[in-house]
């Protein structure tokens, strides 16, 4: 029996969401692809337990068409942030999911991606220290591990990016804003957590999105067959969108101050090519080759093997159920529906 993303949502068990009773909790880049799911998911539980959402985006048009409207708990924020932040509000837990993502902009914006990312943390921190913030979760990327040997990574590992090029943009800015925030712990006594997921997938991606999975359903939709520009034999770890928010109000709720958590479904590791098979077969479609073009070459991901050990993750209490299929299913269900 097929599910629906709301039947996922709800499926979702987080522990001690008692300790968000009547706080205020802002996530940023709240349009985006986790920051949306982790708006949902709190929108659950946010009349049970009477707490504030604050949706950080900088267009309402892109939160009503996300969110619809405003209501007693969720409340829409401008927020850009690349830049201090504006306004009195006590945000007792802040979860920074803004980031420029997309490796379309590691090629043509690189200096935007290292600005929005290392700027960001920074503003958000100051503006928390400044406004009775408990705890801030930094929502990092598995990038940062770059090139390993092969083993799954864990937490302390760090493997090789080649800082001195343009792609090393995403990775490098993602390292430095966990410096900055296990900094901020140390100096200033923040209490900051970090979460690295691997790649994401799910319904609600922006228009924008160009990473492979989006472009594979995409051409789904469409009724096309998948278009692949590599071999595709990178291997990688994945996680549904709707597990990934649920991991990340794990690590707010029950992490450890300072310490970062691999974010990822050790059942989902595959490659490339073999996650556009398998979306081909959900669509009836088949995959064909095609030469990527110079820019789309530049925003590569060159790393050829990166899977997460979840140990750590999975000590909080943290589960996942169901199949990678059942659950790209689900997605692809869901854009359907919403494009009918």
């Amino acid at each position: 029996m097929k599910r629906t993303y709301k039947e996922d949502l709800r499926d979702v068990h987080i522990p001690c969401l008692e300790a968000l009773t009547n706080s205020n909790i802002l996530v940023t880049g709240a349009t985006g692809l986790i920051g949306g799911c982790l708006v949902n998911l709190l929108s659950c539980y946010a009349d049970k337990y009477r707490f504030h959402i604050y949706a950080g985006c900088r267009s309402y048009s892109k939160f009503t068409k996300r969110f619809g409207t405003e209501d007693n708990y969720l409340h829409f924020k401008e927020l850009d942030v690349d830049f201090p932040i504006s306004g009195d509000t006590s945000y007792h837990y802040i979860i920074h999911a803004a980031s420029l993502a997309n490796p379309s902009a590691y090629a043509t914006q690189p200096v935007e991606v290292m600005k929005s990312n290392i700027y960001g943390t920074v503003n958000l921190i100051e503006y928390g220290r400044a406004h009775g913030m408990r705890s801030i979760l930094y929502v990092s990327s598995g990038e940062v591990y770059g090139e390993g040997n092969g083993q799954a990574f864990k937490e302390t590992d760090s493997g090789y990016v080649d800082c001195a090029t343009p792609r090393a943009c995403y990775p490098s800015a993602k390292r430095a804003a966990e410096t900055l925030c296990v900094s901020y712990a140390a100096e200033y006594g923040i209490d900051t957590r970090i979460a690295r997921p691997c790649h994401v997938y799910g319904p609600y991606f922006t228009e924008s999105d160009n990473r492979v999975y989006a472009q594979f359903i995409r051409n789904v939709l469409r009724g096309e067959d998948i278009v692949m520009k590599s071999t595709g034999t990178q291997y990688r770890s994945w996680c549904y969108v709707v597990d990934c928010a649920s991991a990340l109000l794990h690590i707010l709720l029950k992490g450890e101050n300072g310490q970062a958590y691999n974010v990822a479904d050790e059942t989902s590791n595959i490659s490339i090519r073999q996650l556009a098979e398998m979306i081909a077969s959900i669509g009836g479609k088949k995959v064909v080759m095609q030469v990527p073009d110079e820019q789309e070459k530049r925003g590569y991901n060159v790393v050829r093997q990166s899977t997460f050990d979840t140990t750590k993750l999975k000590a909080l209490g943290w589960q996942v159920k169901g199949t990678m299929t059942e659950k790209l299913e689900n997605t692809i269900n869901a854009l359907l529906h919403m494009h009918n």
